[in-house]
């Protein structure tokens, strides 16, 4: 490079080698540099490696930096917006049923299944403790008096909920089997898609995950359920997300 290059030579040389972040932050080393960066044929250059077609308009609707700065990294998770409901607005209804009989039926008070508000019991196996205390946001109770489950049976699980505000009905998993046992991790598992308001008829294939955790029975083939998790992990991973989704449901 010639040694009788001026500085605003030298950048605007340098400058379409960059790519958009660190172009990006050329223009806020100084004011003169972020001038010289801004000349819009840098960032077409840009935008011809990511989308070559924007190039073929003469007469483009935006300037190419905003093209850039706008799509070159869509922001994936947004600041939600309050939620309309909470947890105090709603009840669940579980009901767990092994083969026609019913293992497990109680109404369950939404700040009940907060995160965090039960404390698993001592000696569950160390896998099932690790899943417990991560960061996905799981719906935990407790199963007070335990009850045993052996494998050969069939058993399955409904989940309404209701809130209080608006006296409506909606269904969360509607007779499901956990027809899947990770005796590794100590849960059985079992699902359900959620039906939503038609007023979102672009909102589907998102499950509620229900598990029965368990401690192995002194009898072969039988488990002892100690606790019931739930989750929405498709899609929401905070109690603000969760209660966003519930509040989509197809109320009646």
């Amino acid at each position: 490079m010639s040694n009788n290059m001026s500085s605003d030579e030298i950048l605007k040389a340098v400058f379409p080698l960059l790519n958009g972040p660190d172009l990006a932050s050329c223009m806020s080393v100084c004011k003169h540099w972020q001038q010289i960066a801004q000349d819009d044929y840098f960032w077409k250059c840009l935008c011809a490696k990511k989308w070559p077609s924007t190039c073929k308009n003469p007469s483009p609707p935006v300037t190419y930096h905003k093209l850039f700065k706008t799509f070159y990294k869509r922001e994936h998770r947004r600041t939600l917006l309050p939620p309309r409901i909470s947890l105090n607005d709603l009840e669940f209804y579980i009901d767990i049923w092994a083969d026609d009989e019913i293992l497990f039926s109680q109404v369950i008070q939404g700040p009940a299944l907060r995160k965090g508000m039960w404390t698993p019991p001592p000696g569950i196996c160390d896998t099932l403790k690790f899943h417990l205390e991560g960061p996905e946001y799981k719906m935990t109770l407790p199963v007070d008096p335990k009850f045993a489950v052996p494998y050969t049976q069939t058993v399955s699980v409904s989940v309404l909920v209701s809130r209080k505000d608006t006296n409506k009905v909606a269904c969360i998993i509607n007779k499901s089997m956990f027809d899947y046992i990770d005796r590794s991790a100590y849960r059985a598992l079992a699902f359900d898609y959620l039906v939503f308001s038609p007023i979102y008829p672009f909102v589907s294939g998102i499950r509620a995950w229900i598990s029965l955790l368990f401690m192995e029975h002194g009898e072969e083939g039988i488990i002892d359920v100690f606790g019931v998790e739930m989750d929405f992990c498709d899609a929401a991973n905070s109690e603000d997300e969760v209660l966003w989704l519930l509040d989509m449901l197809d109320w009646k």
